[in-house]
């Protein structure tokens, strides 16, 4: 089933719009703090180079500037965020001539990686083993003098190109597939794959940096359906606990 759009976030309020439009700082300031990791993440995806990722998010963020009077709030501001820098990391490209294959960057389908062996599952696509649930994980926990968050972004940044792209756009920021495909002009089938790749990788590395023991066997419980989490971090970890959760297997 499709999960339905996010609620609109408070950057799409009326009186934040208008303070934009109004060339706030403190507006201006929030918006940059709060989008500017994601847009190099996923600049850089499409680019190769993360300082050159920046390059065109400064770009980008002049053109919102410039042009924040036109937008009518006909999609969030988040997606028309992501149109633009998306649009102007494909034109560097284009227009450096540089020998970066642009469809294969962002091609799932292709290659025999799996985000979990297939020795892992049944027949009928459960698990032999069910993975631990990770219930009591906490964005906050410190390890290694790090907080996980800051664990989890470097291990984002080691992602393949693609998989980066679309667990950012879906996971990080809450878009729709139907949205992240618009954007990175993927299939369904493509993003699917990307999306449950990364989250395997991404599922792996925490487990080792957590010391999380290999999955047991043991019955699984009914539990409640929980709250949609409210930040990056725990909208990502609750998307991979489901998405690798027994009867969650695909193939690819």
């Amino acid at each position: 089933m499709a999960r339905p759009p996010a609620p609109p976030s408070e950057f799409d309020a009326p009186e934040f719009l208008d303070a934009l439009r109004a060339g706030e700082n403190r507006a201006y300031r929030a918006l940059i703090r709060r989008f500017h990791g994601s847009l190099v993440g996923v600049a850089s995806s499409i680019i190769g180079s993360r300082a050159q990722a920046e390059e065109v998010v400064q770009d980008t963020w002049l053109a919102v500037f410039n042009n924040i009077g036109r937008f009518e709030g006909r999609s969030s501001l988040a997606s028309w965020l992501f149109t633009i820098v998306l649009n102007r990391a494909r034109s560097r490209i284009s227009r450096e001539s540089r020998t970066v294959a642009l469809p294969a960057i962002l091609d799932g389908i292709q290659g025999e990686e799996r985000a979990v062996p297939h020795n892992q599952f049944l027949a009928d696509g459960h698990w032999v083993d069910p993975p631990r649930l990770w219930d009591e994980l906490n964005p906050e926990r410190e390890i290694g003098g790090r907080q996980l968050w800051a664990h989890v972004q470097d291990i984002i940044q080691t992602l393949p190109a693609g998989q980066k792209a679309v667990i950012i756009l879906r996971d990080i920021e809450d878009r729709t597939a139907e949205e992240a495909c618009a954007l990175l002009e993927i299939s369904p089938e493509n993003q699917r794959v990307l999306l449950h790749r990364a989250r395997g990788r991404i599922r792996r590395a925490i487990d080792e940096l957590t010391g999380t023991p290999a999955p047991v066997a043991r019955p699984t419980a009914i539990r409640a359906k929980p709250s949609r989490p409210d930040t990056p971090l725990r909208r990502l970890i609750h998307a991979v606990r489901v998405a690798l959760a027994p009867g969650f297997a695909i193939a690819g």
